[in-house]
């Protein structure tokens, strides 16, 4: 991978400095008062809701399941969040904003490039679900089960996702660079290998693929479908059919048939 397709570095995307987000964002509903104790307190109900909700589902998982796994009581839970769905929210919020916030970082010269530009987001997009994998897998397996809110959220999300390697198909087309009927309907199926490498991971390390590889292998499969073909390589007509002398007609052999032996 080019130095320019490097994801750029910068935010912590670690889970206390996710936790420390969401309770920045919600410090007007949280009733914990220390910001340190908050914290690591969040901490500890988010690893807990992420590994339960892996093992047996989010829906499945009670606050009680939670309480128990988190080492807080029921009392201490109730401090953070009216309820469950409001901690899945606080989650997919946080999911939502380090998606757009990563990949609008990206560097002014790979910009410029369309097709450094979209290896660019798919570097970065690899490489920040790798560094969230149990964030990224829990929202999209539970995605199923959201209830109204939360459904909202995710579509919303997702689409912002979207439109954002949208936005580069059209700047290819436009540079000619990239070939694309239906830049939307394009975005939409490079969606799908991203979310591969997080749902699927564990099946690329068994063939010794990591994440940087991933993401390279994606791109390069990527660029070779949106790179237009050489007039001359799309036009290259079928060879002519050899035709044989007028009054020959050919009688195909039957391999199956026995030489006659005098």
């Amino acid at each position: 991978m080019s130095e320019q397709r490097q994801p750029a570095a910068g935010a912590d995307y670690a889970l206390e400095a996710l936790c420390g987000r969401i309770y920045e964002r919600h410090r007007d509903t949280i009733k914990v008062q220390k910001p340190h104790v908050a914290v690591a307190n969040l901490v500890r109900i988010v690893e807990a809701v992420l590994t339960l909700s892996n093992r047996h589902g989010f829906h499945a998982t009670t606050l009680r399941d939670l309480s128990r796994a988190a080492g807080i009581s029921m009392g201490g839970l109730y401090s953070y969040f009216d309820g469950k769905d409001t901690l899945l929210l606080m989650i997919l919020e946080q999911v939502a904003d380090a998606v757009i916030e990563a990949l609008e970082a990206v560097p002014e010269p790979v910009r410029a490039d369309p097709a450094e530009h979209l290896a660019w987001l798919i570097a970065t997009h690899v490489a920040l679900s790798e560094t969230m994998q149990p964030w990224f897998v829990f929202a999209y397996m539970e995605a199923k089960a959201f209830p109204p809110p939360a459904r909202k959220a995710a579509v919303a999300s997702e689409l912002a996702t979207e439109r954002m390697f949208a936005q580069v198909l059209e700047a290819g087309v436009r540079a000619g660079c990239f070939s694309v009927a239906d830049v939307d309907f394009t975005a939409t199926l490079i969606k799908p290998l991203l979310q591969d490498w997080y749902v699927k991971r564990g099946k690329y390390r068994k063939r010794g693929v990591n994440a940087a590889t991933y993401a390279a292998r994606v791109s390069d499969f990527v660029l070779a479908a949106l790179t237009p073909r050489p007039a001359a390589e799309s036009e290259t007509p079928l060879p002519a059919k050899a035709s044989l002398p007028v009054g020959k007609a050919s009688t195909p052999r039957n391999p199956t048939r026995k030489r006659k032996v005098d």
